[in-house]
């Protein structure tokens, strides 16, 4: 029979052929975003305990009044924004639902959405699968940082939504203030629903304040906020986060995420209700991280990789073009199964391929892990 493909240009995931590729070759796995290291016992236990007492059938569309309720107060404790759990929290099965479900909410056919490249790869197919028109800009390298004169001259009658994403997965940049309030101001000058992809938040180093859109009033108003308790707590396997939106943005996300995932499992959400009770559990995230950063940064000194300024997620982006002229990708090749090291090649994230002669590394492994890597990295 034959099948006309809708999304005909999109195979397999890079970092499921990055992964595939190293675990046949052997290599140390630094390429897709996962710990290496094990989750805490303390909620291992608890989800335990919720499923031996017996709540292991459906939890409500929007998820559990208890997720909600602590999801809310952590955001006023974090950002000084009250949100009404009832009617502007929804629980997903991970941030890429819940980015879907905010897309499929609001993009009509034809809209446009701003995206800034490098970006994450669910980011173009959820747009062009409801209909809608992406618009990459590519983010100023080395820095990363976004050019704001040329994203105003970007903006036309159709375009709906802006993406932003900080910290930002594969770079590791941040967004400055300076960033939120132009975003603010052309949000509210164009009237657009900004989708904001925070699921890093508590992985942000060197004193920085993560720069979210719910420190923002004017802008909260018409955002979709999306985080991740699977990067919070090293659990990407649950596949569970949400998004925080005001009442209105809120009813139409929880009309689609109805028909994408309906609810999200039980006892991994009362367990994370309980969990997020002690702070401990999350706020000394970015010095955990940090750490691991340094210790990798530290470890490759002396190679001949130049390192990307890192001031967030678990992420370190280094350069090899004084080791190689090779495209990005052909070199990560080289890099896994020759070398059995696996890493991502930036170039995969931009829409029109750019290539900086980048590869993105994950740190968030353990110290045994990443000296294996960094050992074969400096004999380059």
């Amino acid at each position: 029979m034959p099948i006309q493909s809708r999304l005909p240009d999109v195979s397999t995931s890079i970092f499921a052929i990055m992964s595939k590729m190293a675990a046949d070759n052997s290599a140390i796995n630094l390429s897709q975003g996962f710990p290496d290291f094990q989750v805490d016992p303390v909620i291992i236990d608890l989800v335990h305990h919720y499923m031996k007492a017996g709540h292991n059938q459906y939890a409500p569309m929007p998820g559990t009044p208890a997720l909600r309720n602590a999801i809310a107060d952590v955001i006023h404790k974090t950002y000084h924004y009250n949100v009404d759990p009832e009617t502007e929290i929804t629980i997903s099965a991970g941030a890429t639902e819940a980015l879907y479900a905010a897309i499929a909410a609001f993009v009509h056919p034809g809209d446009e959405v701003i995206v800034f490249d490098p970006s994450y790869d669910s980011y173009n197919p959820a747009i062009r699968l409801n209909g809608g028109m992406p618009i990459h800009i590519n983010l100023q390298y080395p820095d990363f940082s976004i050019n704001w004169d040329e994203v105003k001259s970007r903006v036309t009658s159709r375009t709906r939504m802006i993406m932003v994403n900080t910290p930002h997965n594969p770079s590791g940049a941040v967004l400055t203030a300076h960033d939120l309030k132009q975003l603010e101001s052309l949000a509210e000058e164009h009237n657009l629903i900004v989708l904001s992809d925070e699921v890093y938040e508590r992985i942000i180093f060197d004193a920085i304040r993560h720069e979210s859109v719910l420190h923002y009033p004017n802008l909260a108003k018409r955002s979709v906020a999306v985080f991740s308790f699977g990067k919070t707590f090293h659990a990407t396997g649950w596949k569970v986060g949400y998004a925080v939106a005001p009442k209105a943005l809120t009813r139409e996300i929880r009309k689609t995420h109805q028909f994408i995932t309906f609810s999200v499992n039980t006892p991994v959400q009362l367990a994370l209700a309980e969990y997020m009770q002690t702070p401990a559990h999350y706020e000394n995230l970015g010095a955990f991280y940090q750490q691991k950063r340094d210790y990798f940064l530290q470890g490759i000194k002396g190679s001949s990789f130049e390192p990307v300024a890192c001031h967030g997620s678990y992420f370190q982006s280094l350069s090899y073009a004084t080791i190689s002229s090779k495209p990005d990708r052909q070199m990560a090749e080289e890099l896994t199964i020759k070398h059995k090291v696996a890493s991502i090649p930036v170039s995969v994230f931009y829409h029109d391929k750019t290539d900086n002669r980048l590869l993105r590394f994950c740190f968030a492994k353990s110290e045994q892990t990443l000296d294996k890597a960094v050992g074969i990295l400096k004999k380059l």
